[in-house]
């Protein structure tokens, strides 16, 4: 394999020929062989250090602190990027010492390459574009590294939002299926009132709902960034005027308004916004938690168990038991809501542990968003088209439960009051005689048709005050 010799001021390396990264990112490689992934397999990061160094490089061009013809050639570089070519090329993993120094260096060397390229001369010649002096100008990974996130997020953030939202829109439509089923609600695992099994599934349509207005609302943080902050948020090296024409540039490109935060020292440090986030993602795990167990039970059985619903039949569920079929969508996106709950403390744990002017942890914050976001929208996708889209109604079942059960009692509660309806509810219980045959045969307490006035599929799922 043909190499070419690039050098730092720690030394020489060899690097293969048709390789578009240099020697900085090649020790980053080798020194920070940690989880195996590298930034490549995101590529909306990818994406993200193009449009961030575009806009840096067409901010210098207009201050005239980068000559056109190279600032043009970092452009086109850049470019290629944006429209998600060159993504084998980032060969940096997430986390990674440094606060990502080696992934803003694999940027800048693919960058310079590229426009070497353009500009007519080989790769790695950086006398005439040079990753540090030309694409780096005036910028710090201290500020390209977290704008570049942030616009990541952003529009990673979107297709998850994406998920959600039709996560709900099949709760609802499932909830405009089901809304004639009758079924028993029950609170500590025990009968209460009935309700429909529509509005089972329109509550978990509603709560979905709520997170994708709470993520829409989060993602709005993302929005202020520390262009330009350089360092340690001095702008050091940086052009006056820089850090405004730069984010500009950024919000013109991108077509998302971006904001320069008021005080660069603050934000180059702060990483509270990715806290927030990574609450918002352990809020939605937990719900979607609480979904998938609550549909597990509805589902358990199939004759031994609520049996209320049927799930998708999508493998065989034992090796040793026949014809045993499991809820594996349900149970897999349990197991990510535990992922996301446990990379959350991974993001707390960062937040806190930046110390003065910068955040060096920024890399695993990096890799638990990104690993959380991804493998929720996985989840939920999952979700919805294995699971909730073919999810079919035991109704009558249901209503012979709901028929059968001592929880009824409280419809009448109002008109019989709380004492006589716990008799009724007793004596139902130790003689396991109907509710219907106590109230209407025994006791005579109603009649037939009040019983049926009272007992009706509307009255039950949406009662009207009986006295």
């Amino acid at each position: 394999m043909a190499h070419r010799i690039e050098t730092d001021f720690l030394g020489s390396k060899e690097i293969p020929e048709q390789a578009y990264y240099g020697v900085q990112t090649l020790r980053g490689k080798e020194n920070f062989n940690i989880t195996g992934i590298p930034m490549s397999t995101e590529p909306y990061f990818v994406k993200a250090f193009g449009y961030v160094k575009k806009a840096a490089a067409l901010a210098n061009r207009d201050l005239g602190v980068l000559e056109p013809r190279i600032a043009d050639a970092i452009v086109a570089a850049c470019d290629r990027l944006i429209a998600g070519e060159m993504r084998d090329q980032f060969i940096t993993d997430f986390i990674q010492g440094g606060a990502g120094t080696s992934t803003n260096m694999n940027a800048n060397e693919v960058i310079a390459n590229l426009a070497l390229e353009i500009l007519g001369h080989p790769k790695g010649e950086y006398q005439h574009v040079n990753p540090n002096d030309h694409v780096n100008f005036g910028q710090s990974t201290n500020d390209i590294y977290p704008t570049a996130f942030r616009l990541a997020l952003i529009l990673r953030l979107a297709a998850y939002m994406e998920s959600l939202s039709r996560l709900r829109d099949a709760f609802f439509a499932k909830s405009r299926e089901f809304e004639r089923v009758l079924k028993m609600g029950r609170t500590h695992l025990q009968d209460a009132v009935p309700m429909s099994l529509g509005q089972e599934f329109h509550g978990w349509g509603t709560t979905i709902n709520e997170e994708v207005q709470r993520i829409t609302e989060v993602r709005a943080l993302l929005h202020e960034i520390n262009l330009g902050a350089t360092a340690i948020g001095t702008t050091v090296t940086a052009h006056p005027g820089y850090p405004e024409l730069a984010t500009k540039y950024l919000s013109e490109i991108t077509g998302t308004k971006f904001i320069l935060a008021g005080d660069l020292i603050e934000a180059t440090s702060d990483t509270g916004a990715y806290v927030l986030l990574s609450g918002v993602l352990k809020r939605t795990s937990s719900k979607l938690t609480k979904i998938c167990n609550d549909i597990r039970l509805l589902a358990s059985g199939p004759r031994c168990g609520f049996n209320e619903i049927n799930l998708p039949q999508m493998q065989p569920g034992s090796s040793i038991m026949p014809g045993k079929v499991n809820p594996v969508m349900p149970e897999v996106v349990n197991q990510v809501g535990f992922l996301v709950i446990g990379l959350d403390l991974t993001v707390t744990l960062a937040a806190s542990a930046g110390q003065l002017q910068l955040n060096v942890m920024e890399p695993v914050i990096t890799y638990a968003l990104f690993t959380s976001i991804h493998a929720m929208e996985n989840a939920v996708d999952s979700l919805r088209v294995h699971c909730i889209d073919g999810i079919t109604a035991n109704a009558e079942r249901s209503r012979d439960m709901v028929l059968n059960s001592l929880g009824i009692i409280t419809v009448l509660k109002t008109s019989l009051g709380y004492k006589q309806c716990s008799e009724i509810a007793r004596e139902g219980f130790e003689t396991g005689k109907s509710l219907h045959q106590i109230v209407v045969g025994d006791r005579k307490l109603l009649t037939q048709e009040k019983w049926d006035e009272v007992f009706s599929f509307e009255n039950l799922i949406s009662p009207k005050f009986e006295s």
